[in-house]
């Protein structure tokens, strides 16, 4: 695997957050092989040269503990934003693994994005986390269908592993919880999907399901990358022309059905008692935490 160098790795802190409450960010590795045809991270604007391939952090064991220690505020340090933590390199370098092992010796807390069950390995130290800084783990699912996930996710594991391994971390106490998104018009973006997730969801363990525009965003060579791979996937279904002719060139492409599935997802999260907004969200699983927070700030 190719090293690249790097002077710091988990960012400068920062307050009051809107996504998820996290205060730093932090990604050990570069680029993302799980293969989602669908990926904003592939963009020109992130400058990641051919996204498809994981490269590392070289040191990064190192860098995180200098950085770690230079913080002179705690928080909650998220990770998985644009590649994920768990690719299956991780399987055997760890590095993700070390890096959480230092997370829990600083004492700082922990937000994961993540679409694998190689998580689960990790439930010791996530657990060991939990019991002094707050811990949130989001697990993307857009599809429940199993055949249409290894089409658009070709390289990672079907949706239904990944609710197995929502009950697994849930069973062990970990708060966890769905990132529904994205909804792509014209394959998932439907009321028996959104339904069906939520059910789930709830049947595993989560606490949350949070969705967020119910479409799809496409910007620059990610456009054409994903149009490639429509043809190529569904040739049948003129998809291409579809968003064309509905979305034209526009950076949002919301499903033409947003304000029925936000209806029906609403009411689902309701029934089941999952949280869906993220100002609720962030209170939950930081609500043990107050007192040590406000010592943080």
């Amino acid at each position: 695997m190719e090293r690249i160098p790097t002077k710091t790795i988990v960012s400068s802190h920062f307050e009051n957050n809107n996504w998820f409450g996290h205060n730093f960010n932090m990604n050990i590795y570069r680029g993302c092989c799980h293969g989602c045809i669908y990926c904003d991270s592939r963009s020109n604007c992130y400058n990641i040269i051919e996204f498809d391939r994981v490269r590392v952090k070289d040191n990064s064991t190192e860098i995180i503990k200098k950085d770690l220690q230079s913080k002179r505020k705690k928080g909650v340090i998220g990770t998985g934003s644009m590649s994920d933590p768990y690719n299956p390199f991780e399987k055997k370098i760890m590095l993700t693994r070390q890096a959480l092992e230092l997370v829990d010796k600083y004492r700082f807390g922990i937000g994961i994005a993540t679409k694998s069950p190689l998580i689960t390995r990790d439930i010791d130290i996530l657990k060991r986390i939990q019991e002094h800084s707050p811990v949130i783990i989001k697990m993307t699912i857009t599809t429940y269908d199993d055949e249409l996930c290894q089409k658009i996710e070709s390289k990672v594991a079907t949706s239904s592993k990944r609710f197995e391994a929502i009950k697994e971390l849930s069973q062990n106490g970990i708060y966890v919880g769905v990132l529904l998104m994205p909804l792509l018009p014209f394959l998932n973006d439907n009321e028996e999907n959104v339904r069906k997730i939520v059910r789930k969801a709830y049947e595993s363990g989560a606490k949350f399901v949070f969705s967020y525009g119910f479409g799809v965003t496409l910007r620059q060579n990610q456009r054409e990358y994903y149009f490639e791979q429509l043809n190529k996937l569904f040739p049948n279904e003129n998809l291409v022309q579809k968003y064309i002719d509905t979305y034209g060139n526009n950076y949002t492409n919301s499903s033409l059905d947003y304000k029925k599935l936000w209806k029906v997802y609403k009411e689902e999260c309701e029934k089941y008692n999952l949280l869906y907004k993220m100002e609720d969200i962030i209170r939950e699983y930081k609500k043990n935490y107050e007192k040590e927070q406000i010592s943080w700030f």
